[in-house]
């Protein structure tokens, strides 16, 4: 049975939360930079502006990923901008980034994934996130006199943490779209036609 959600199915309203909850993340990346917490707010502003590509490059505002996902992003970033669960927030930031990435690919172009290789595709596109944002934090530490990255054995862990964050998310988010009968995708709007 499809469920539809009105708020993720309707453009307008969609576009309305999800703009209203980016302004919430960036008001966090901007607090993250008053705090001194560069880094952090660098990765908050790189999450914002995977999300507005779409309506960027489009020229419509309607154009944004479902605002489920803009939420997940912002209360990631601004629960990391408070100190609250700052590792696992961490971890879902990136891993909520890489399911951005994942789904404009695949509801804003022409590429057509199953669920099954979108959610493969979001693990691996979160662990290539969080090499990107390991070297940035190795070469902070670096240039900087940061305190990042403490010792091998923590990084290996923060892989294996981020890699799991990023399945759950995938795998749920998957579960979700399915279940609302979201139209963005062609795959989506195939298999709601055939049920």
């Amino acid at each position: 049975m499809t469920v539809t959600d009105p708020f993720v199915n309707d453009d307008r309203a969609n576009a309305v939360l999800g703009w209203a909850l980016l302004v919430v993340l960036i008001g966090a990346a901007g607090q993250s930079a008053l705090a001194g917490q560069l880094m952090w707010s660098g990765l908050s502003l790189i999450v914002a502006i995977a999300i507005a590509v779409p309506a960027l490059v489009t020229r419509t505002a309607t154009t944004i990923v479902p605002w489920p996902l803009v939420f997940v992003a912002a209360v990631a970033v601004t629960v990391r901008t408070l100190g609250y669960a700052v590792e696992v927030a961490g971890y879902v930031a990136v891993a909520a980034v890489a399911l951005v990435v994942v789904v404009e690919l695949d509801v804003f172009t022409e590429v057509d994934m199953s669920r099954r290789f979108a959610v493969v595709f979001a693990v691996l596109v979160t662990l290539a996130t969080e090499a990107l944002w390991t070297v940035a934090q190795f070469y902070s530490d670096r240039w900087f006199g940061t305190d990042f990255l403490r010792s091998q054995t923590e990084l290996q862990w923060d892989f294996v943490a981020v890699t799991a964050v990023g399945l759950v998310m995938g795998l749920f988010f998957a579960w979700y779209l399915q279940r609302i009968g979201y139209g963005g995708s062609r795959d989506l709007r195939g298999e709601a036609e055939s049920a």
